[in-house]
């Protein structure tokens, strides 16, 4: 059998070796592990360098601030303009190939009654008014829409949620262009059709503005710009003619 104070001295030992004293990163009274002297100095340097680096982006920041502003709204500026003037040209390009014959000529269109009857086919001189002439005749609005080819805002004009029975009209000559029995609710806020009235009362002009190829429609007899058609309409023609309400005058049946 071993000595008793064999064992005392054993016990004391361990005591020692575990003292808060030779150990100091080592705390019993937390319960664990206390970060010792130079990590709580690596913690100070690297929470002052933080602070530090903070510090200096706030004093950068008011300075970047109008630079940066200043950049943005020389860059919104440009932008804009050049948006209007991608406009202007696209509005100009197709006004130029409307009135490229130019001067007055004979046009054949098909007569139509109010209430949609077909009447006759005739020849007939071709409307031309000056420009003060159709300002006088028409609102600044419809004016830049017919004259000008420029196009009215989705959802905006009095016919595209028009489901009346009864003809519509060119309001610059009042040609006969299209019957409600083919409007039809296309989705896009503009009134649509697969089909005119007649085909020679509209007439069809390549379109290339805007960087891309579209068929812009006019009126036959005065060559009122009213919108474009494409070729995603419903049976039986596939073709949706997309028009600006602002071209058309709606004469509802009796």
């Amino acid at each position: 059998m071993f000595n008793d104070d064999l064992f005392k001295e054993l016990d004391r030992n361990s005591a020692d070796a575990d003292s808060p004293l030779r150990h100091p990163e080592r705390s019993r009274s937390s319960g664990g592990a206390r970060a010792c002297p130079e990590q709580v100095s690596v913690a100070s340097a690297s929470n002052g360098d933080l602070a530090g680096s903070a510090t200096a982006l706030s004093a950068q920041t008011p300075k970047k601030l109008p630079e940066i502003r200043r950049r943005a709204f020389i860059t919104t500026s440009l932008a804009t303009l050049a948006g209007l003037a991608l406009w202007q040209l696209r509005k100009t390009t197709v006004v130029q190939v409307v009135n490229a014959a130019g001067g007055p000529k004979e046009v054949t269109i098909v007569q139509f009654s109010d209430a949609g009857e077909r009447l006759q086919t005739v020849t007939i001189q071709k409307v031309v008014k000056t420009d003060a002439e159709w300002r006088k005749q028409l609102d600044s609005n419809t004016f830049d829409i017919t004259r000008r080819a420029d196009t009215e805002l989705a959802y905006t004009g009095k016919y595209w949620n028009v489901h009346d029975k009864g003809l519509y009209r060119c309001i610059c000559c009042d040609n006969a262009l299209f019957d409600s029995a083919t409007k039809f609710d296309s989705g896009t806020g503009w009134p649509s059709f697969w089909q005119p009235i007649a085909k020679e009362n509209v007439r069809q002009i390549a379109d290339s503005s805007l960087g891309m190829d579209r068929i812009a429609v006019a009126c036959t007899e005065c060559d009122a710009h009213l919108g474009h058609v494409f070729d995603d309409g419903p049976r039986p023609t596939g073709l949706r003619y997309c028009m600006n309400s602002a071209s058309l005058r709606f004469v509802k049946r009796a």
